[in-house]
């Protein structure tokens, strides 16, 4: 990693792509700050952006963010009252069976609009930090069960993306998502549930190592109560179910209440640090430089933790431009499938296929495997997911030729096979958890993991094959539309579009090429993986 990255500063340096922060950025500054703040810009975003001076930049991306989605809903999505939950046991299997099937139904139709919106959004810095506080604060539908309330915690988050922390905090602690997730709505005075307690400070704020098993007992105490109205979805809190009695945290003594309980937390030192250390993993390298970490910490702090300041202090650091940084961060697969459509300037007639392809990845949207979230990181590739991101890639820049392709694999059974020819059957890579469809039906009889790898592949290939069959692109056109007086001069510039480093395989100048073959190239070169 590192020789790389040290050849990518000195290619960079070299090819005068690394300009003063004080005159206009320039097409490589624009294009790199719009790709870490969002989901791969197109020519037409980074040329709107190359004129700014960074300063100015980093201002009109915080200026122009918004806080509510651009695409309507689901209709249902808004609805308000009781969830419709089956409860009881006189409650026949065949209506719990309906319910489960509706809220997979559910789930897979918001993960097709979230994405859709990320598509479509004027503000893709809103959507990057609403993915970015989803994993941060964790709730799954896996456990939830409820679509209804993952869409609320969705909205929360990108209501206060790019607002106050703390206010974001106490909103989402009290979420009904959340209360369900980590158990909060089951606890209640003589038996509080720990598991909020802990995550709130080793997830949410402090980080480990900066507080004490008592300290989470104690905590636990203070949110028992808080629940979940049953007649209206909303949060409830139940006096008589919450613990009045004196608690220490974090070496405070009082009657403290959650709220009083979050506000401990949030005055500590290190909460900044520990938000800023992650927003640093997200936007700069994998690892935090100690010293600007507490620098943009302060600056976090000084404005009451405010997340735009500290956004603006990242995004205007050196670091953030630093040449050995560019390419130094992996694409997650929602950033590479959403990247890849908005780059080559592709609209599909539905969102969800796509949804379904980041999740043969290993990227479920609103579940992400555990309450510590996607890893990230080097951890999006492995043999298996590195062989699903390009036959994604192929299929798309091919995609009149997918429809031939996805049905060639769901008539043989068989899942996708890799450049050796062997059969990819890893369980965890082809599906990170089981998609929406898979979940339809419960066989009489367990599948075994091969049965089980067969059938995900041939429904994420028919799923893939219905989210490409209107979808066409013509290469000769699209690297036509870039600057340039020559093919090769214009492909040269598809290329700093795409690439965040100079190609490793791509390269037009070694001899004739058409644009399809082109295109493909770069798409399936390594550097296309990084960001």
């Amino acid at each position: 990693m590192s020789a790389r990255l040290a050849l990518a500063a000195v290619l960079l340096s070299v090819s005068g792509l690394v300009h003063a922060a004080a005159g206009p950025m320039g097409y490589a500054d624009a294009r790199h700050l719009l790709a870490r703040t969002g989901f791969g810009p197109t020519d037409a975003e980074v040329r709107a952006f190359a004129g700014l001076t960074r300063d100015q930049a980093v201002t009109a991306l915080l200026r122009d963010a918004r806080t509510t989605a651009a695409t309507p809903p689901p209709a249902w999505a808004l609805e308000t009252g009781p969830t419709g939950a089956p409860r009881g046991d006189n409650v026949s299997e065949e209506t719990r069976r309906a319910y489960r099937q509706l809220q997979i139904r559910q789930d897979l139709e918001l993960r097709g609009w979230w994405l859709q919106e990320m598509l479509a959004t004027t503000s893709p810095l809103t959507e990057r930090m609403t993915l970015f506080w989803h994993n941060h604060f964790v709730s799954s539908q896996q456990k939830v069960r409820v679509a209804r309330f993952m869409y609320t915690q969705n909205a929360l988050l990108r209501a206060n993306a790019l607002g106050n922390f703390g206010t974001m905090l106490h909103a989402v602690s009290k979420d009904p998502a959340m209360l369900i997730y980590l158990d909060t709505a089951q606890s209640r005075k003589g038996q509080p549930n720990e598991n909020f307690a802990r995550e709130v400070m080793e997830l949410f704020t402090l980080g480990e190592g900066h507080y004490g098993e008592q300290d989470i007992k104690e905590a636990a105490r203070a949110f028992t109560g808080w629940s979940i109205d049953r007649e209206t979805g909303q949060f409830l809190f139940r006096p008589g179910a919450h613990d009045n009695g004196v608690k220490t945290v974090l070496g405070k003594t009082g009657r403290f209440d959650g709220d009083a309980v979050l506000d401990l937390l949030l005055v500590r030192p290190e909460t900044s640090e520990f938000v800023a250390a992650k927003l640093w993993r997200e936007f700069v390298s994998p690892e935090p430089d100690a010293r600007e970490v507490q620098r943009i910490a302060q600056a976090f702090r000084g404005q009451n933790l405010d997340v735009k300041a500290a956004l603006r202090a990242l995004l205007q650091s050196d670091a953030f431009w630093a040449a050995e940084n560019r390419g130094a961060l992996v694409k997650s697969p929602v950033e590479l499938v959403v990247g890849t459509l908005r780059q080559l300037e592709l609209t599909p007639a539905a969102a969800a296929p796509f949804a379904v392809a980041a999740t043969g990845m290993g990227q479920v949207l609103l579940s992400p495997p555990n309450v510590k979230g996607w890893p990230g990181g080097d951890v999006w590739i492995n043999s298996t997911t590195l062989l699903a991101r390009k036959q994604f890639l192929d299929r798309l820049v091919r995609a009149a030729e997918a429809p031939v392709m996805a049905k060639t694999m769901a008539n043989s059974g068989e899942p996708p096979t890799s450049t050796a020819g062997e059969p990819n059957t890893s369980r965890e890579a082809l599906m990170a958890t089981p998609t929406a469809t898979t979940m339809l039906a419960a066989p009489a009889t367990p599948p075994t993991e091969a049965e089980e790898n067969r059938a995900r592949a041939r429904r994420a290939a028919l799923a893939l094959e219905r989210g490409m069959r209107n979808l066409q692109f013509d290469a000769t056109v699209w690297v036509a539309q870039r600057q340039g007086n020559s093919p090769a001069a214009k492909m040269d510039t598809a290329q700093a579009l795409l690439l965040p480093l100079p190609a490793v395989t791509a390269d037009p100048s070694t001899g004739e090429i058409d644009a399809a073959s082109f295109v493909r190239a770069t798409l399936l070169d390594p550097a296309y993986q990084l960001k």
